[in-house]
């Protein structure tokens, strides 16, 4: 009978020599899912032995990362802004860049009195959810091309009870027509980035299994900006605002695109690599 301890040991050995990074805590949280604990907990069970039926999963997640399978799929959940969503290859996993994007307009709308916003290309819902657990006046409309992935939003703004200041509509925002959606207070927007060179070389994690629709634009990475950026005067409020993640060395192009469109006080954050990664502006 194969102990915890032992468990641990053997499968960060083997994820090791799969290449999968971070090995000994990926080991951890896929058998702290499957005994139903805490990662930490293990820590205090090291001698339990493990059972035919947990073993069977462990091996079955174990082959499932050793593929480089991302551990949230493997999971089917992720943390992001201290909220739990529901994710799978449907979505992108939330990314703690991220945070830094929410985190910037809690600290702009937090002391309003009222706040409306439209999120482009909604995901997982991480952005809009998380935006409405801090501030609980807001309200949201989040689109995306994808059922799929509207399906998980909505299933996550139910899970973390902001469902009913949450709106999902299906709109293709390259192809479809915007103007009935009304008018908002801010954009929020993490587009698909990713140029079609730059897809090519990323890890196996991103390039096959999170959703490429969700990465690239299969052009420059830079489609998604210009056609939002292009609407925006039509969306947005007196002073309305637009907020874009960026990816790197995409600042100045987008700035300057912002800029042309009629967007003014352009400010930019960096990420915790010092990478430029936010970008904002507002309607003159």
């Amino acid at each position: 009978m194969i102990i915890v301890l032992e468990a641990l040991n053997l499968s960060t050995e083997y994820l090791n020599k799969k290449g999968v990074e971070s090995a000994r805590l990926n080991a951890e949280l896929m058998l702290a899912h499957i005994l139903n604990c805490k990662r930490l907990e293990l820590y205090l069970m090291f001698d339990r032995p493990l059972d035919q039926t947990e073993l069977t999963a462990y091996r079955e997640f174990l082959a499932r990362r050793a593929k480089r399978e991302p551990l949230q799929y493997i999971l089917g959940e992720a943390e992001f802004y201290n909220i739990k969503l529901k994710v799978n290859r449907s979505v992108l996993i939330p990314r703690p860049e991220t945070e830094i994007l929410v985190e910037r307009i809690i600290q702009d709308y937090s002391q309003k009195s009222k706040f409306k916003f439209l999120d482009i290309g909604i995901g997982s819902g991480n952005i809009s959810i998380a935006i409405l657990k801090n501030i609980s006046f807001a309200s949201g409309v989040g689109i995306d091309v994808s059922d799929d992935a509207l399906n998980i939003a909505k299933s996550n703004a139910e899970n973390n009870f902001v469902s009913e200041r949450l709106k999902t509509i299906h709109i293709d925002i390259l192809k479809d027509d915007v103007m009935s959606l009304g008018k908002f207070d801010a954009i929020i927007s993490n587009p698909p980035y990713v140029s079609s060179g730059d897809f090519e070389k990323l890890e196996p994690e991103l390039k096959v299994y999170e959703p490429q629709i969700a990465l690239t634009d299969f052009y420059n990475g830079l489609t998604f900006y210009r056609k939002i950026v292009s609407v925006a005067d039509k969306l947005l409020n007196e002073n309305g605002r637009v907020y874009f993640e960026i990816g790197k060395g995409q600042s100045g192009e987008i700035k300057t695109m912002m800029m042309n469109s009629g967007l003014d006080n352009i400010s930019i954050l960096k990420d915790y690599q010092g990478i430029d990664r936010i970008i904002a502006g507002e309607i003159k």
